[in-house]
């Protein structure tokens, strides 16, 4: 989960806060401000991204329009998730937390806790990832009939990024950096790029700065850009 910042609620042409009347109202100004993007899974997607709420409207209709309420979703992550009558506290969400400090991206696909968080913190993210199902893996690797590819996608997403690393050791220039951040974009899967290219600060200043929204506060950007607890919301 990439740690996005959603900002306040759009303002109308007369410069007012914006009304929503229906959910789906809001998503093209949602990916304005984060790009189209799952908030969950970080699938790239040009179509089929939904309004997804936090808080399940069908028990809190008080935010059912309510802008703070509302991420992006794909389909697999926000049916997974489903009107499940969540307690924020227990959970870790990309608006509201430095996910990059709870959970870590394998090679194979994986996304599980972080090996050095507390029992709490651990738990904790577990409960994250089981949420929207991020911790599925398929039983078979090849089953034609799983249409949950969020695995898979993490893992060809690893392999992408893993030959752009190998393509800048053997010609570092800014013009072959230039273009792995351009695929980093389009691939989705930002958080698959950052753990591969954990060494090169500049590398991960530029995914930051690429994808919409992404919560710069998250990292030290003068620095090594390694993940920083959010200011707003301690893990």
């Amino acid at each position: 989960m990439r740690p996005i910042r959603r900002g306040d609620v759009p303002l109308d042409k007369y410069g007012s806060p914006k009304i929503f009347h229906d959910y789906a109202d809001a998503r093209g100004d949602l990916i304005k401000r984060l790009g189209e993007y799952c908030s969950y899974c970080e699938m790239q997607l040009d179509a089929s991204l939904s309004v997804e709420h936090v808080k399940p409207k069908v028990h809190h209709p008080d935010g059912a329009l309510d802008w703070s309420n509302f991420l992006l979703a794909c389909a697999n992550c926000n049916s997974t998730k489903g009107s499940k009558n969540v307690e924020l506290n227990d959970y870790y969400w990309p608006d509201q937390h430095n996910t990059l400090l709870v959970l870590e991206f394998a090679e194979e696909g994986i996304v599980r806790p972080r090996s050095d968080l507390t029992e709490e913190q651990r738990a904790k993210a577990q409960r994250t990832l089981e949420l929207t199902g991020l911790d599925r893996t398929p039983a078979v690797e090849e089953d034609p009939s799983d249409s949950d590819r969020r695995w898979k996608n993490r893992r060809e997403a690893w392999g992408t990024a893993m030959v752009s690393l190998q393509c800048l050791r053997e010609a570092d220039c800014l013009r072959v950096r230039q273009l792995i951040e351009l695929l980093c974009k389009a691939n989705g899967y930002w958080c698959v790029w950052m753990t591969v290219f954990r060494d090169d600060a500049d590398m991960r200043r530029r995914f930051i700065q690429a994808f919409p929204g992404t919560a710069r506060d998250c990292f030290d950007l003068s620095g090594d850009c390694r993940e920083l607890d959010r200011p707003t919301s301690a893990i």
